[in-house]
Order: structure tokens, then C-alpha cells, then sequence
């Protein structure tokens, strides 16, 4: 029977007042009841409007069905058919933007909870069967993926799936990209992204870490090593910065950064001496999510203050509404409608506050946004002794540099055509190589075009 509660089936979650000390997933999931439970929600619309919503066209409503019916590996097998990372995309996809902004039931009250739904399924999957998928025979043709994060695991998985012998080149030593380096363990645990590494390993795919392309090797040297087709899913982890006074001294850096030391580097357990600022006040400069997850590291970390200053109101802010949900109960507080203008430092070069200004929103810019301007003589000084600069990422220019005939927009994003080639025969990329700073979702759709036009390039 169907169940036409307005409302979602919640999700259990630790208490904020534990988790905001501790580094364990802030999301419980459902159990097997709920997820029946809130699978019933949905009504299986002849017409589902929630694929069309997904970036990899996951078949929602037929894998929900499997739900309703307690057939949870079959779920599981309707979902993987068109996204190879479900654990992964469950917990950290924006799906009230996506699929579930496009559900039906979300006129008249809130949307069926797609990403919950798929997150169970994908948690079941693995804490009950986890079976390795089975190696493709070999094509014989030899395909380059760089970078491992979700365009390139999708894509290597793809290819993998294909026949291809593939080679996923990781540039740090942990493959899995932003998915390791820069979501935090209480959002993503790191044992699911390396669960995920595994399988493509079982595909048959290689992983190399510690290989920078374009220093280590580059994209020619990789073509005369045998490699047919090359696809560039190295991301856009070029941190941005406001230039303004005192952004050298000692206590100001980059969320990337920050992340890393925390996430890659292990920050957050006791038993690793990761060398990371031990703060008392911590500002993040900047409203997306990765703003709050470095905001909400920060706190876990032993930080006593931890404030989001942006530059225009929370509502225009663009992280997730539930980012921003989690980090206020946890203590985050919120200082918007303000920016920065200068960070002071102390007589040994540290950072002992941020002097910022007040602002107003004015008419609306190029992007559509109300453009914040700034209010005179209210500025003010926040008591900070860590700043942490989250205004966003360009991609790297090492391969545009170190490759003859790769070209990039005026943000150093590479240009590609319909079908992801770039302007060098045979390289192809996708995710935030491409876009610059994205979504999950989006890159790994990204990755599976990118798989797809890699297979018709070399097979035409």
C-alpha cells in the first residue's frame, strides 16, 4: 500500500552535541524498515521525471521498487547498471537540486528521498554480499585515465567494463581524489572509498599513486607508452585566494589545504602526528560546502569558535541546506552579510584576528545574485587565530603547460567538444577539469560520456 505521509522518513543522525567532537558519520541511514517505508512513498510514475534529473540517469523508480518489495540486491544491481558508485553519490549528491526536485510527491509536500534510498541499498550491498565484479576479457587496447577521483573512477570503471586495459594515474598517494582528500570522514568514511578502489582493482584496472602527470610522465609520454586513448579527470584543486593584507602570515590558508591535512593526512586520528594548526578561533571565508566542511572539521578539531563569514546573506549562500542545517547545530555561527578586508597578525607573524566589513545586498550581477556592497564605517574586528580562505578552485595548469595543443578557456579549464575530446586528438576529459568546481554527481556523469566517447573513438 502506498504511503502518502507529506514528509520524508527521517533519517537518524548522531546528536549534535557528540558528533561536532568526533569524526563518525553524521548520517546513521536507514534501517531496512524505513527504507520499505519510505520506498512506498513513491508512486512509480509511468513518466518519472526524477531520472531526468540524474546527471547518470539512474532507473529511480524501478530500483525503488525492488526496495518496496525487500529485493535489495536486485536494487542494487538496477542501480549500478547506470552509476558505479551508489555509496558514494547517496551520501554526498544533491539530490533536492537534482532527482528529487523533479519528484511528483514533492508538490504537495516533500520528495521521495531518492539519495537516502540509494545510499541503503548501496550500504546493504556491501555489508552483506560485497561480491567483486568479474574482469572483462582484455580488448587488447591499453586507456589512460589521470586523476582518481568520481569522473575518473567512473570512467575507468566504464572502460574496464568495455574490455579496455585501463590505468588510473593518481597524482597523491591515496587514490580516490576529492572523494578522499576533500569530504570529510563524517560525511564520507574513507573505508567506502577504498571499498569502491577495490572493485575497480577486481575490474582489472590498474591504480598508480604518486604519479603526477606532467611531471612524472607526461601525456605524450603516455601515448608512446601504448596508450591508445587518454581521459583527464584531474579535478580543480587550484585554491583561490581574496589578495588582501596579511593573507602570507602564519595561520591563513586555503581550505584545500586544510581539508587535505585533515582528511588525506589523517588529522582527525589521535594515533597520526599530522602537522596542522591546533586553533582556538577559526574564520572560514566562504558559503559553499566546502566552507562548511572545513568549518565543521575545524570544530572537530578542538576549535572553541568557529565562524562562516560570506559576503551575502545565508540565503543566497550555495552550500547544501542541509550543510548548512548540520553545521549551525553543531555550533558553527554564521557571520554573512560580511567580508574580509585585512587579516592582522601578531609580533610573530601569526594571525591574531580579520578585520572585516559589513554589507548590504544591492541589484542583482551577471550571475543573477544580488551584488553585496559594502557598508561605510562599519567595519569590525572578528577574534580569530586561523583563517581559512574557501572561495572556490581552478584546475591546475601543469598538463595545459606540459602538453602541446591542450587548450583552456580563460579560467584554465580545458575546452572539450560535444563528445569530451579536447583539442588534442585522442585526450578527452570531463568533471572539474571541464566545468570547474562541481558537484559529485555531475563529474561522474562526466566520466561515464567521457568512457563512452573514449569506446567510439577507438572502435570507429
Amino acid at each position: 500500500m502506498a504511503n502518502m505521509t507529506l514528509v520524508k522518513t527521517p533519517m537518524p543522525e548522531q546528536d549534535p552535541q557528540i558528533r561536532a567532537r568526533n569524526f563518525k558519520e553524521v548520517a546513521l541511514g536507514y534501517t531496512a524498515e524505513m527504507a520499505i517505508e519510505e520506498a512506498n512513498r513513491c508512486l512509480g510514475c509511468k513518466n518519472p521525471k526524477c531520472v531526468e534529473g540524474c546527471p547518470v540517469n539512474v532507473r529511480i523508480p524501478e530500483f525503488i521498487k525492488k526496495v518496496q518489495e525487500g529485493d535489495f540486491k536486485a536494487a542494487y544491481e538496477i542501480i549500478t547498471s547506470t552509476n558505479a558508485l551508489p555509496a558514494l553519490s547517496g551520501r554526498v549528491c544533491p539530490q533536492e537540486s537534482q532527482c528529487e526536485c523533479k519528484c511528483v510527491r514533492g508538490i504537495k509536500g516533500e520528495p521521495v528521498a531518492i539519495g537516502r534510498l540509494e545510499r541503503f541499498v548501496a550500504d546493504w550491498y556491501r555489508e552483506n554480499i560485497n561480491a567483486m565484479p568479474v574482469k572483462t576479457p582484455s580488448n587488447g587496447k591499453k586507456v589512460a585515465v589521470v586523476g582518481s577521483g568520481p569522473a575518473g573512477m567512473t570512467a575507468a570503471s566504464d572502460l574496464a567494463k568495455k574490455g579496455y586495459e585501463v590505468t588510473m594515474f593518481e597524482a597523491l598517494h591515496t587514490a580516490g581524489g576529492v572523494l578522499v582528500y576533500g569530504i570529510p570522514e563524517f560525511r564520507l568514511p574513507k573505508a567506502i572509498v577504498a571499498n569502491e578502489v577495490k572493485k575497480l582493482e577486481a575490474q582489472g584496472v590498474e591504480v598508480m599513486t604518486n604519479m603526477v602527470i606532467g611531471r612524472v610522465l607526461t601525456i605524450d609520454e603516455l601515448f608512446e607508452m601504448g596508450y591508445k586513448a587518454v581521459f583527464v579527470g584531474s579535478g580543480a584543486g587550484l585554491p583561490m585566494f581574496m589578495n588582501i593584507p596579511g593573507e602570507s602570515l602564519v595561520g591563513v590558508m586555503s581550505a584545500n589545504e586544510y581539508l587535505t591535512r585533515t582528511n588525506l593526512m589523517k588529522a582527525y586520528l589521535e594515533e597520526y602526528d599530522t602537522p596542522i594548526i591546533q586553533s582556538k578561533a577559526v574564520a572560514v571565508v566562504g558559503g559553499g560546502n566546502v566552507a562548511m566542511d572545513a568549518a565543521r572539521c575545524a570544530m572537530r578539531l578542538g576549535a572553541e569558535h568557529v565562524y562562516v563569514v560570506y559576503r551575502r546573506g545565508e540565503a543566497e549562500m550555495p552550500a547544501r541546506a542541509e550543510e548548512k542545517h548540520h553545521a549551525k547545530e553543531e555550533g558553527i555561527e554564521f557571520k554573512t552579510l560580511c567580508n574580509p578586508v585585512e587579516i592582522l597578525g601578531d609580533e610573530n607573524g601569526r594571525v591574531c584576528g580579520m578585520k572585516c566589513i559589513r554589507m548590504e545586498l544591492g541589484e542583482p550581477d551577471a550571475s543573477g545574485r544580488r551584488r553585496p556592497i559594502e557598508v561605510p564605517g562599519s567595519e569590525f574586528v572578528l577574534d580569530v587565530d586561523t583563517v581559512i580562505m574557501s572561495l572556490g578552485t581552478s584546475p591546475n595548469p601543469l598538463l595545459r603547460t606540459t602538453t602541446p595543443g591542450l587548450e583552456t578557456n580563460r579560467k584554465g579549464c580545458l575546452i572539450v567538444n560535444e563528445d569530451e575530446m579536447t583539442t588534442r586528438d585522442g585526450v578527452f576529459a570531463g568533471g572539474d577539469a571541464v566545468t570547474g568546481a562541481a558537484t559529485v554527481i555531475l563529474a561522474m556523469g562526466a566520466g561515464k560520456k567521457g568512457a563512452a566517447a573514449i569506446d567510439a573513438y577507438l572502435n570507429k
